[in-house]
């Protein structure tokens, strides 16, 4: 019968699923959504701008409860 340690200061969870590099993408999409917004252009990215606003604010809210 054997006993695994665990050393180091890892938590189990993949190192893209942490919350430093996942509030990262957070922040891009609410960063892109703004940007989406404020175009005059294209129709299409305005009418989703407020999506991809929300989607990346509630991402910010889930990722900020995960691991460092």
């Amino acid at each position: 019968m054997s006993v695994e340690v665990k050393t180091g200061t890892g938590s189990g969870w993949p190192r893209l699923l942490r919350r430093g590099p996942m509030e990262g993408l957070a922040t891009t999409l609410i960063g892109a959504g703004f940007v989406m917004l404020f175009q005059p252009f294209l129709m299409p990215l305005y009418t989703y701008s407020f999506v991809t606003m929300l989607v990346g604010t509630l991402m910010f809210i889930i990722v900020s409860k995960f691991p460092q």
